[in-house]
């Protein structure tokens, strides 16, 4: 017997509360469409079966009592295996971590589940999130829902590609130079990346702590906003966290924004990027100017510095947050016979993490030596500052910033064995990061390609903490070209119960 596609995140949780749907059934439809398709993509590390299904009947208890479970009630989400919770294992797609059992869970996950969200499972990610193929992770390659063949971006590609194949309505991910707005685009979903501060990051394992942002992937721009709601608010765990509050980014979603500038980067609109990006952005600007939005030229030189400042403070950050991964305190111990602690330190980290983490570590360290910190560090520090006075004197002229959110669609599995040609994937997504600002990636046109439909997002980048206004533009494009770029994924389809 099939199963209908799932409903958004929002109309599920209105039809749960209203009793018109259970948790249940709705868990159930869920759970059944992962263990169809995951065999494929190898999207989840771990479903939380039992424990969803607990979770589920708990919320239906509390509508027949005629108790409001939540704004996401009954809603199956998706986390990305570097969040953790108290249950279950957080591995961050690395063996060095295969046996960890946090003991706690993680503000952004229990906000979630308070709200009334059901945790089905954690998605595979690239190792420690250092990556944007998700080929990196120790559990396997994850695959496009669009095209197997290829990846679906990273380093949240199991989050993006649970909800671009229809496994969840919504998933959760982390953002720290592009991971959930690059995978975002090359699965054809809607990917945001909060302020830096708008959402916790305690309980997220840390890669680059000042860069790191909780995320959300989801079918639309609203499930986004829904999302970004009950997660976001200050939390006396992160003293990085913003004390201002959210405006309300859901009830004045439809509410187009007068008179709106849009800015268009030079420097984002080059022959670097493949033809059909550039065609993807440039039918998203006449959208716009349908829209009566008016289109500022703007130039941000720093672009092409943003991918070399990213990987000096990232992997700086990088070396510090992991070595305490060292077999002792934390993590996989190697196996091997030694003879002193710095043996053990050496055979454990060089068993227990993987190539790309292994070289982001010894670049970090590198950059961080004696004789090197102020040839680099210090230099990218203050480059970085430059980037985030470039987007303040940009958005002195308007509301957001539109481009590409990645130079290609998405890239074929094993094609990505040249390092720096996936560090320059980032080039539209890492100045966000290091600025501080939100972004956020809407599916745009597609590009065929060996018989198969390749999505292209669009990035629209807004000002710090002014994630309302960016939510508001990114619907007003999406409303406008809902009926042109829409296309059936070949994984999001009624699948038959096991």
């Amino acid at each position: 017997m099939g199963h209908p596609q799932p409903q958004s995140a929002g109309a599920l949780a209105s039809a749960v509360r209203e009793g018109r749907r259970t948790a249940v059934a709705a868990t159930e439809e869920c759970l059944n469409r992962i263990e169809s398709a995951n065999g494929s993509l190898n999207v989840f590390r771990e479903v939380y079966a039992e424990r969803s299904l607990a979770a589920a009947h708990r919320i239906d208890g509390l509508v027949s009592k005629g108790f409001d479970p939540g704004a996401l009630a009954g809603v199956p989400v998706a986390l990305k295996d570097n969040i953790v919770t108290d249950w279950g294992s957080t591995t961050c797609g690395s063996r060095s971590l295969e046996h960890y059992r946090s003991p706690f869970t993680a503000t952004a996950a229990r906000k979630l589940i308070d709200a009334g969200a059901i945790i089905v499972g954690k998605t595979n990610c690239d190792e420690f999130a250092m990556g944007s193929s998700s080929e990196s992770c120790a559990w396997g390659a994850v695959r496009n829902p669009w095209d197997p063949s290829r990846s679906p971006g990273g380093s949240s590609g199991g989050s993006a590609a649970a909800v671009a194949a229809g496994l969840t309505p919504v998933a959760v991910g982390s953002d720290t130079g592009g991971s959930v707005r690059q995978p975002a685009s090359m699965c054809g979903v809607v990917g945001l990346k909060p302020s830096y501060g708008r959402v916790s990051r305690y309980g997220l394992v840390a890669y680059g702590s000042s860069l790191d942002q909780i995320g959300t992937l989801a079918g639309n721009v609203a499930d986004a906003a829904l999302m970004l709601q009950v997660m976001a608010g200050r939390d006396p765990h992160d003293s990085t966290s913003a004390a201002d509050d959210l405006v309300d980014c859901v009830s004045g979603l439809e509410t187009p924004v007068n008179n709106l500038r849009i800015g268009v980067p030079r420097q984002y609109l080059t022959d670097r990027n493949d033809p059909a990006v550039n065609q993807a952005v440039g039918s998203a600007i006449e959208v716009f100017k349908a829209l009566d939005a008016t289109i500022v030229d703007i130039t941000l030189p720093m672009t092409d510095f943003g991918v070399a400042t990213y990987y000096i403070l990232a992997t700086a950050e990088a070396s510090s947050n992991l070595a305490r991964f060292d077999g002792m305190r934390y993590g996989f111990r190697g196996k091997v016979k030694t003879r002193d602690l710095v043996e053990m330190y050496k055979y454990s980290r060089s068993e227990g993490f993987g190539p790309e983490v292994r070289r982001r570590i010894m670049l970090g360290t590198y950059v961080l030596s004696a004789g090197y910190y102020d040839a680099f560090y210090k230099k990218a520090l203050q480059v970085r500052q430059l980037i985030k006075r470039e987007f303040d004197a940009a958005f002195s002229q308007c509301h957001a910033l539109i481009g590409p959110t990645a130079p290609t669609p998405a890239i074929k599995l094993n094609a990505s064995a040249e390092p720096l040609s996936t560090y320059l994937a980032d080039v539209y997504t890492v100045n966000t990061n290091l600025a501080g600002i939100c972004g956020i990636s809407v599916p745009g046109r597609f590009k065929e390609s060996d018989g198969a439909s390749l999505p292209i997002g669009v990035q629209l980048q807004g000002q710090a903490m002014d994630e309302a206004t960016l939510l508001r533009i990114a619907r007003m494009l999406e409303k406008a070209t809902a009926t042109s770029v829409a296309k059936p994924c070949p994984f999001h389809r009624p699948v038959t119960s096991p």
